[in-house]
């Protein structure tokens, strides 16, 4: 006899194993400037949350709106990818985004599909405070993984970090990107491998 909650937890199962195909996705912007091996779009979910929590608190906001845009924004891009802003020029990205990420969470329980659409829709329409700093959070995690990419070498990731910053909206990301754009990035673990006599 199956129990009373097995259809709802399968759903919320496959909606889990679902999200796991983001760590298989990789972020497609990077491939104009040759990178073979980006980030995949879990790995820029995650430090977004990150980033997104940090803000949050130092903005003086609910972190767990902030986190819960952050770490749902690029949740369909488990069906359609990730697409770069080139085809983004041809492609309206939204509708299909939203289309995808209504048929993604339909199943799931109504308290979960209507927070889940709720952000989405407080994400789209960058009104409230949280919007604006999961925005600014998926913003900045681009900024920081570009300046990572260039202290590897990878020169043509200073295009990427040029437009982007005008974009920030609170203080915070702000003053985190010019800290970030100045400094070593390696620094935090350059110093725990000091010798210590």
């Amino acid at each position: 006899m199956k129990s009373a909650t097995s259809a709802p937890s399968k759903k919320m199962l496959q909606f889990i194993v679902e999200a796991g195909m983001l760590k298989q996705v990789r972020r497609s912007g990077w491939s104009v400037i040759g990178m073979k091996h980006a980030e995949s779009v879990a790995d820029h979910s995650f430090r977004c949350a990150v980033i997104g929590y940090c803000l949050a608190h130092s903005e003086g906001i609910d972190p767990y709106r902030v986190l819960l845009m952050t770490l749902f924004n690029d949740i369909q891009e488990a069906r359609i990818t990730d697409l770069h802003k080139m085809a983004q020029r041809y492609i309206e990205s939204e509708t299909f985004e939203d289309s995808s990420f209504a048929e993604q969470i339909q199943s799931l329980p109504k308290s979960l599909r209507d927070e889940l659409t709720d952000s989405r829709a407080e994400w789209r329409r960058q009104k409230t405070r949280a919007s604006i700093v999961a925005r600014d959070a998926d913003i900045l995690e681009c900024l920081i993984q570009a300046k990572e990419y260039y202290e590897q070498g990878i020169l043509q990731a200073a295009k990427f970090m040029k437009k982007a910053p005008r974009f920030l909206r609170t203080g915070s990301a702000r003053r985190l990107w010019r800290l970030a754009r100045t400094q070593s990035l390696n620094e935090w673990w350059f110093n725990l491998t000091e010798f210590k006599r």
